[in-house]
């Protein structure tokens, strides 16, 4: 896409744009796998950065708390809102919703093969040593959508703590319980608890993603935001713009590549082919496309309330004011003007 003109009187534009995402399927990865994002911006003389590739002094901890003002977020709602929740000025852009093959894990042999059979059963609750523990937040979302999908309320089961080592394997120390017998059912998602559960003999009891109703898959990554800091909108909402359009391109093209998109979900997620087969839905490469539908900003508001109700959240947010419209009302403007930049 041709650069769109600067407001006269702005300050100039960033050197870097960043971007950061998490190792789940996002528009974001597709366009940095295509290299669309660096050459949307070369003509400008504008870098564009992933943050996961910057060296520990540079990237800090932006993913999480996005104080990096040149920064655009594709990932989990729990940081995304714990960030705002704590007075950084970002703004919702874009929400995504991708089925990534929620499911409560048992033992095998256990007899558990529904919601309504957890009643009394030991929940793992993890806890990680780390700023915004969107594992324990996942966790605790996860069973309660499924104990509400079977009408079951919290005093009805076990919720058990398990602590989890600093930098260890992804749901290591839930699977590890559940294995020791000192928990009954875990919560997990996506492409590498597939081949966790795979490794400690571990068995679906409740698939989330077969519950009829959204509200009870309502967690971390549904639905997904895209975030942007308020003085990038504010200084160069052209740019914001120009970002969000690549994004479009991406998911567009994504939607008649299953193949390649399985290729870059395998890289971004770091889990084989069975792992990302088993994780993701057939159909999930078309559900690239960001919006920011009522329905999916009240899912949205529904996770927000979880998640100051139970504590992650430093002060409310309101979801609907949150949300800016415009840089995905410009992005699709500059799309339909150059349908020629949808050819890869």
């Amino acid at each position: 896409m041709s650069p769109v003109p600067a407001v006269p009187g702005t300050p100039p534009s960033p050197d870097t744009l960043w971007f950061t995402r998490c190792p789940v399927p996002t528009a974001t990865g597709i366009a940095a796998d295509r290299g669309w994002l660096a050459e949307e911006f070369a003509a400008d003389g504008i870098t564009v950065r992933s943050l996961q590739d910057a060296p520990p002094e540079v990237a800090a901890d932006h993913h999480y708390t996005h104080a990096l003002t040149a920064l655009f977020r594709e990932g989990g709602n729990v940081p995304a809102l714990w960030a705002r929740s704590r007075g950084e000025r970002t703004r919702l852009i874009g929400l995504t919703w991708i089925e990534e093959r929620q499911t409560i894990l048992v033992r095998e042999g256990s007899g558990i093969r529904s919601a309504e059979q957890l009643r009394g059963a030991r929940l793992a609750v993890p806890r990680h040593p780390i700023g915004i523990d969107f594992w324990r937040a996942m966790a605790l979302a996860g069973h309660h959508g499924v104990l509400e999908s079977a009408q079951l309320a919290p005093d009805d089961v076990e919720f058990t703590e398990v602590t989890a080592e600093p930098d260890g394997a992804q749901w290591a120390a839930e699977l590890a319980a559940l294995r020791d017998g000192r928990v009954d059912a875990v919560y997990v998602k996506g492409a590498l608890a597939v081949e966790a559960a795979r490794r400690y003999g571990a068995v679906p009891a409740v698939e989330l993603d077969a519950l009829a109703d959204r509200r009870h898959r309502v967690n971390n990554g549904t639905p997904r935001p895209i975030t942007v800091h308020q003085q990038l909108l504010d200084e160069h909402p052209e740019l914001v713009a120009r970002f969000v359009a690549v994004l479009l391109r991406a998911a567009d093209w994504a939607a008649g590549q299953p193949a390649e998109v399985a290729r870059i979900l395998g890289a971004e997620t770091g889990a084989g082919p069975e792992g990302v087969a088993g994780a993701y839905a057939a159909d999930g490469h078309r559900a690239l496309h960001p919006d920011l539908s009522t329905e999916r900003l009240d899912l949205l508001a529904q996770q927000e309330r979880f998640l100051h109700a139970h504590g992650f959240l430093a002060d409310r947010v309101d979801v609907h004011a949150w949300a800016d419209p415009a840089p995905l009302a410009a992005a699709r403007e500059l799309l339909a003007a150059r349908p020629d930049v949808l050819t890869p």
